[in-house]
């Protein structure tokens, strides 16, 4: 079997997806998926389930947000390593101008 680079996986996987929900509705077919990651979020919060239903759904979803933000965090600091290492100079903030200038 020919080996693809990652590139032709990526665009070939594109492909089918947008395939997939020409055909069908998108919200109906991840459904199952986007249910079974908010109730992550549910177990987390409310293993027991003793809070009502609506405070333990405002905790999965602030528990989502969380999580979604921590990815944030994580990434925006992998691109600034990398950007850094890319580009040592890029480490040091540039001087103030106006401290070293001579006024008179």
């Amino acid at each position: 079997m020919k080996q693809t680079s990652p590139t032709e996986r990526s665009l070939r996987s594109r492909i089918a997806a947008h395939s997939r929900w020409a055909r069908e509705d998108p919200v109906q077919g991840t459904f199952a998926a986007r249910s079974k990651f908010l109730n992550n979020f549910i177990d987390k919060v409310d293993p027991e389930r003793k809070l009502a239903e609506p405070e333990r759904l405002r905790r999965a979803e602030s528990a989502r947000r969380a999580h979604f933000l921590e990815l944030a965090l994580r990434s925006a600091q992998v691109r600034r390593t990398r950007k850094s290492q890319a580009n040592p100079s890029s480490v040091h903030p540039k001087s103030d101008s106006r401290a070293t200038s001579d006024v008179q």
